[in-house]
């Protein structure tokens, strides 16, 4: 019996000082934002692409890429 009062008691401390441990701190850089998909085949409808040209470009804007 005290064998498992023993183990009992360990356990609270050492799960006393993970709780207790701080937080991993927040990025402080924010993260770029990078146009959705919906956004971005609007913008190839609105330059009338098709085919190939068309997912590429889409392709293109929602990495970030600058488009012609």
């Amino acid at each position: 019996m005290n064998c498992k009062t023993l183990i009992v008691a360990l356990g609270l401390v050492v799960g006393g000082t993970v709780l207790a441990a701080d937080p991993p701190a927040a990025p402080t850089a924010t993260p770029i934002k990078r146009p959705s998909l919906k956004t971005c085949n609007k913008a190839a409808t609105d330059k009338k692409l098709a085919g190939k040209e068309r997912a590429q470009f889409v392709k293109d804007c929602q990495a970030g890429k600058p488009t012609r």
